[in-house]
């Protein structure tokens, strides 16, 4: 299985209400230092409705300007709709709603 397809394999993992980080992913998919790549293969997702990119943010709560599926606006309403707490400066509170990924 390819890196990307690993990384979509730990994506659809994450329940709706809780976030992952980019490094998480990096890690759970087996290249703990290819954070960037996680972002790359979200970015490239062929899985779209399939694969939740959006409940995955920067190590700091931070979601991404990058969003593909529409941008930050996006981002956070699809955040909001599951539960999801995203502040006026677009952040998530990342120790309510981190979703604890096995490595």
């Amino acid at each position: 299985m390819s890196f990307f397809e690993r990384v979509y394999t730990e994506v659809r993992k994450i329940p709706k209400g809780k976030v992952a980080t980019y490094g998480q992913i990096a890690a759970a998919s087996g290249s703990p230092r290819a954070a960037r790549q996680v972002g790359w293969a979200l970015h490239c997702n062929p899985y779209f409705g399939e694969v939740p990119c959006h409940r995955v943010v920067f190590k700091d709560g931070s979601l991404t300007k990058g969003f593909a599926f529409g941008g930050i606006e996006n981002q956070a309403a699809i955040l909001k709709s599951e539960g999801v707490e995203v502040s006026a400066d677009f952040k998530v509170d990342i120790k309510k709603f981190i979703y604890e990924v096995a490595d």
